[in-house]
């Protein structure tokens, strides 16, 4: 390296001796006052809290070792994403001097190339989140990594390129939640391997990859993913219904996302959520909205409906099913939600014209519609409706509201609207 890049190198202690001196962060909830060891570089002290993120500083470097185990011996939380540490040795400097590091995220950071020795892993042993997104790190390293760390419970591996997974010589049983997402992962065999690699996994988040088919046993689906409650295939390929299908073979599997897979393409958004759900049972929260019992109900009735009219080899196993518990259910009726019209006759003195009516529209909007085609004046009118069959019986009956919708009116076609003008009331006080 010449002098140019050491000069622009920053290190960890640089950054955080930076950023939180009492003149950058404010004393607050949270933070940590530390004295500077005897000797340091740092200054006289610094204000850290128990989160420390520094993301996008420029760091490749860790520093002095004492001055990162005097100031970060409390902390739980470090981001050094977006960061430029491409050698795991530095980065295992940091991390072994914080001896109660919960979550460590280094995505963002160059690690493609470089190779971690597990004599360093042992550093990693308390971290229990590992985020490594963006990092193209190889699953040699992620393995070294998940053999050293035996309380990890999450585990971050989005955007590296993979198109296929690497077994390792021993699982990490503590894993319970791997997101992939954004990966090339495309054969259901690599997505096997999961299984092994994290035998306690309950949530797999699998969305943007190009996983086409679920093609295990239900045998080999329990004893691969016997914890698995969550998966997300969101964007996957999957393209049909009995990979749907086989999503019931995950023993304990209760949230499902399978939005934009090829499958559901040609369906409406109400078809796509109805025949997912009548398909999985067990789930309870599709697409991240909670399945009460009458939408799950609503569903498989529609479902039934879907595929009764259909030949039998066509029809899916869980129509049987279904029908055993609902039995063949009469199709609905068709109900025209269309706006409703009529034609009356208009009758204004001597003159008589055909006019049409939408049956949603009010009194005032009537009103409005025989000014313009008729040059009334509204304020200066009265409407009455004359029933064609009950006029005998029931008289014309006054519009009165003008804000009452005309259907109210059992307006039907042939039908009368007599409009008399509004008769001025002549007396004045002076007459009284």
């Amino acid at each position: 390296m010449d002098s140019s890049d050491e000069e622009e190198s920053r290190t960890f202690v640089q950054v955080i001796s930076e950023k939180y001196n009492p003149e950058n962060f404010p004393y607050g909830q949270g933070v940590v006052v530390l004295p500077s060891p005897p000797g340091s570089p740092v200054k006289d002290r610094l204000f850290l809290p128990s989160f420390l993120v520094l993301n996008s500083c420029g760091i490749s470097k860790a520093g002095d070792r004492s001055d990162i185990a005097a100031f970060c011996g409390h902390v739980l939380e470090l981001d050094l994403s977006h960061n430029q540490l491409s050698d795991w040795g530095e980065i295992s400097t940091i991390v072994s001097n914080i001896p109660q590091l919960d979550f460590l995220n280094l995505s963002m950071n160059p690690l493609s190339s470089v190779h971690l020795e597990p004599s360093m892993a042992d550093v990693f042993s308390r971290v229990r989140r590992l985020v490594l997104i963006n990092t193209q790190v190889s699953w040699d390293t992620v393995h070294t990594l998940t053999e050293h760390t035996p309380e990890l419970k999450e585990l971050f591996l989005c955007l590296n390129g993979y198109n296929s997974v690497s077994e390792s010589r021993a699982s990490c049983p503590s894993l319970s939640l791997l997101q992939i997402t954004d990966n090339q992962l495309q054969d259901w065999a690599e997505v096997r391997k999961f299984g092994r690699l994290y035998p306690s996994l309950s949530a797999l988040v699998l969305a943007n990859n190009s996983v086409n088919s679920v093609e295990d046993t239900k045998e080999t689906l329990e004893r691969l993913f016997p914890y698995l409650r969550s998966i997300n295939l969101n964007n996957s390929g999957l393209s049909k219904w009995e990979d749907i299908e086989k999503l019931n073979f995950f023993p304990k599997l209760e949230e499902v996302k399978a939005q934009g897979i090829p499958l559901l393409q040609s369906y409406s958004s109400q078809e796509r959520r109805s025949l997912l759900l009548a398909q999985l049972p067990s789930v309870m929260v599709l697409n991240g909205s909670a399945v009460s019992h009458g939408e799950r109900e609503d569903a498989e009735r529609f479902f039934i409906r879907y595929y009764q009219d259909c030949p039998e080899p066509e029809l899916p196993q869980r129509y049987h099913v279904l029908v055993s518990k609902y039995g063949h259910l009469a199709p609905l009726a068709e109900v025209d939600l269309r706006p409703r019209c009529t034609v009356v006759d208009v009758r204004w003195g001597d003159r008589v014209e055909p006019v049409s009516l939408r049956l949603e529209h009010t009194v005032g909007d009537l009103k409005k519609q025989l000014k313009a085609l008729l040059h009334l004046p509204t304020n200066g009118i009265r409407l009455f409706h004359i029933d064609r069959e009950m006029s005998s019986v029931l008289g014309p009956e006054e519009l009165k509201c003008g804000f009452r919708a005309l259907h109210s009116y059992s307006i039907r076609d042939g039908d009368e609207i007599l409009v008399v003008p509004r008769v001025k009331n002549r007396c004045s006080s002076s007459d009284l």
